[in-house]
């Protein structure tokens, strides 16, 4: 019994020195400080859950916010600021009824996922129920997915009136969570060209109604406008140019094989004097030979040599466009001549300043070099 009593003493005091080898107070002060920490972090996060659920914040559904955000911008006798930033001239008559706000509320609490934008168009078309509706303005918050076209079907109008309307420079570049002025109705933002202009030459250029341009607007039809003043023209549309440079699809690239872009336009550092310089085009580096196409139809204006861009090409299209094609090993077209995407005009070379076999693509409009890259399929 006594020695079962001595190995039992034995046996503890070895269990301790174990336990304090172990756990000596460094170790247990960090294995404490990491029991409080996650208790802490579980209590923190729990509040903040609780928090969250109990919190009255309406999600915006179907592009829609809910109706404290400003769901539909349907104000009458908008602020002349608000005028200008818009470029929306037209006086907005309509108010948000009560039974609208009902609805938003409901298609806000009951609208989800993929079904979002159908909710948005379903409430767009009850609003839209009668041909004298006046011109009223809604916003759309674009979703994952989305496309202009898509969305333009999905409210009844056209994608020329979402595009002009508000403004798109590049329907390439929509960006999830941007907000999109819907109109309710198909059509066009015009701007006054020049003084005396009035809603019916308008509407003639377009070939549309012009009591119903003079309504949406609240103008007479022979009033006389001033130049830089914009007005909304139903059912009107954009030019075919307009729309295929908006679109991306101007312009085909010169280089029909394979390439690489060795510089881009834009700002850069000079390859020759490594100073900050601008680049006027884009450098489509290829193998030497390589066959340099038109990229849109047009007449060639200029054939020659220069120190800067060697053997050159310069074709003259429509719209104020013109391209310049550089440091080609040969060119094979002469001025006056009439070329399209699948003319050949030089060949990919190294001539003027240039550090290997590429083509130097530059666009031109009204003067003015513009990004290729925004203009071609």
């Amino acid at each position: 019994m006594k020695r079962f009593a001595n190995y039992k003493n034995e046996s503890g005091n070895k269990l301790g020195r174990m336990y304090n080898r172990v756990f000596n107070n460094k170790i247990r002060r960090i294995v404490l400080n990491t029991a409080v920490s996650f208790c802490g972090g579980a209590l923190l996060t729990l509040g903040v859950i609780a928090i969250v659920n109990n919190a009255n914040v309406q999600k915006g559904i179907g592009g829609y916010e809910s109706p404290s955000e400003s769901i539909a911008v349907v104000e009458k006798n908008s602020s002349p600021a608000e005028q200008k930033s818009s470029e929306i001239v037209a006086e907005v008559s309509n108010e948000i009824k009560d039974e609208d706000l009902a609805l938003l509320e409901e298609i806000d609490s009951s609208a989800t996922g993929d079904d979002s934008l159908e909710a948005a168009h379903a409430l767009f078309a009850q609003e839209n129920t009668t041909e004298d509706l006046d011109l009223c303005y809604y916003t759309y918050r674009v979703k994952k997915g989305d496309m202009i076209g898509y969305i333009a079907d999905n409210f009844g109008i056209t994608q020329d009136t979402i595009i002009s309307v508000n403004n798109i420079h590049q329907s390439r570049l929509l960006q999830i969570g941007q907000y999109l002025k819907i109109p309710s109705m198909p059509g066009i933002i015009y701007t006054v060209r020049k003084s005396g202009e009035t809603i019916d030459t308008i509407a003639t250029k377009y070939e549309v109604s012009a009591e119903k341009c003079a309504k949406a607007n609240n103008l007479e039809t022979n009033v006389k406008l001033n130049a830089g003043q914009t007005v909304f023209v139903p059912d009107a549309e954009l030019d075919w140019v307009t729309r295929q440079e908006i679109n991306g699809d101007l312009f085909h690239k010169p280089i029909h094989n394979r390439y690489y872009v060795s510089s881009y336009y834009g700002w850069r550092s000079s390859p020759f004097s490594g100073k900050r310089s601008y680049h006027s085009g884009i450098d489509m580096a290829c193998p030497m030979g390589t066959p340099i196409y038109a990229a849109l139809g047009g007449v060639v204006s200029s054939v020659g040599f220069n120190n800067v861009y060697g053997n050159y090409v310069i074709v003259t299209h429509h719209s104020g466009y013109k391209t310049l094609y550089g440091h080609m090993s040969a060119t094979l077209v002469t001025k006056g001549k009439y070329v399209d995407t699948n003319t050949r005009i030089g060949k990919v070379g190294s001539t003027g300043m240039s550090t290997g076999p590429h083509l130097h693509f530059t666009v031109y409009k009204n003067g003015k070099t513009t990004n290729p890259a925004a203009l071609w399929r």
